[in-house]
């Protein structure tokens, strides 16, 4: 169905360049998995913009929030987001604004937000929206999509995985941003529920098709749940049907199988908060150096051989790559429920 944030996305690619860019990079991607050769003369249809990779929360299964994460924490400061964006936007279409940390810990979020939206951007981003917020300014700064992770309808389920969490706090900012919404007579942001299936949670599904109707948000999206390591196979459901993983004993691997592909380095790039370009949001450490945007132009990183090596490997033998093994083909794992 078309709905009119599908609407909002799709003229996002009638300015400038973005369309023709769009279908380029859809040929190139297709026309690689057919030759088994890296093909690709377009920007990327998508770029997610890491805000920060700072978290509020210490969730166990996060890098960001359980600790591991590696890589040199801080902020990306708005000015530097301009020059991003004024170096990709009459191509690219769209800024997916997260990756590792929560954006809203960035007092400059809501501006840069707005700075894409008027370079007609389609925005969107996610949050653990566990912490206050100006609903208004939300609402105000054009962002056109926000994804709020509740994996709960309960205190004790919802901080059972979202340590430091304040239940009440996020399910009072959902509320007070549909009144926003309604007060400013805006469509935006469209506003979606995303529930994360665990063991802990897997019961609530019902009622919380229940709870997200009353509350009236655009969207309830399930989605599977990731792990890492064998002691983590304590979060996946008994229900298998709601797993991304089959599991046996201590073992467990992606219930789908690995084919030699990934869209995503062909459509959707990542910037790290201090400007380097990642292979995806897979690599959460940067495993793969590719180089800083803010010293090299984003289009020569994009295809430069660094990034075509990758791809190269992934066209020939996926497997190969520990990080792609735990990965759906780059692809969200949402459950149709």
């Amino acid at each position: 169905m078309l709905t009119k944030d599908k609407l909002r996305l799709g003229t996002a690619f009638l300015k400038d360049q973005r369309l023709i860019q769009l279908i380029g990079s859809t040929l190139d991607y297709r026309l690689s998995l057919l030759s088994k050769r890296v093909i690709l003369r377009h920007y990327p249809p998508a770029v997610m913009i890491e805000p920060t990779n700072i978290c509020n929360l210490k969730c166990p299964l996060c890098p960001s929030g359980n600790g591991t994460l590696s890589r040199v924490r801080g902020m990306m400061s708005l000015q530097d987001f301009q020059k991003i964006v004024d170096q990709i936007h009459h191509k690219v279409g769209m800024l997916i604004l997260w990756n590792q940390g929560e954006p809203y810990l960035n007092p400059e979020f809501n501006q840069m937000v707005t700075y894409a939206a008027q370079k007609k951007l389609y925005t969107m981003t996610s949050t653990n929206a566990s912490l206050p917020w100006d609903h208004e300014a939300i609402v105000r700064s054009g962002l056109d999509r926000i994804i709020i992770s509740m994996d709960g309808i309960s205190e004790e389920t919802y901080n059972s995985y979202r340590i430091n969490g304040n239940y009440a706090l996020v399910l009072d900012n959902m509320q007070e941003l549909i009144k926003a919404k309604k007060r400013l007579k805006s469509q935006t942001p469209y506003l979606v529920w995303q529930f994360i299936v665990m063991r802990q949670n897997e019961h609530e599904i019902p009622a919380v098709r229940r709870q997200a109707k009353k509350l009236g948000v655009d969207c309830l999206e399930f989605k599977t749940v990731q792990i890492y390591k064998p002691e983590d196979l304590i979060y996946l459901p008994t229900d298998h049907k709601l797993s991304r993983y089959s599991a046996e004993g201590q073992h467990f691997e992606l219930a789908n199988k690995l084919l030699n592909r990934c869209r995503r380095l062909w459509t959707q790039p990542v910037v790290n908060w201090d400007g380097e370009l990642s292979i995806c949001c897979y690599d959460k450490d940067l495993q793969f150096k590719i180089g800083s945007v803010y010293e090299t132009d984003f289009y020569q990183l994009w295809t430069s051989d660094q990034m075509n090596k990758i791809r190269t490997k992934v066209l020939q033998d996926r497997q190969s790559i520990e990080i792609c093994r735990n990965c759906g083909e780059g692809i969200v794992q949402k459950l149709n429920l």
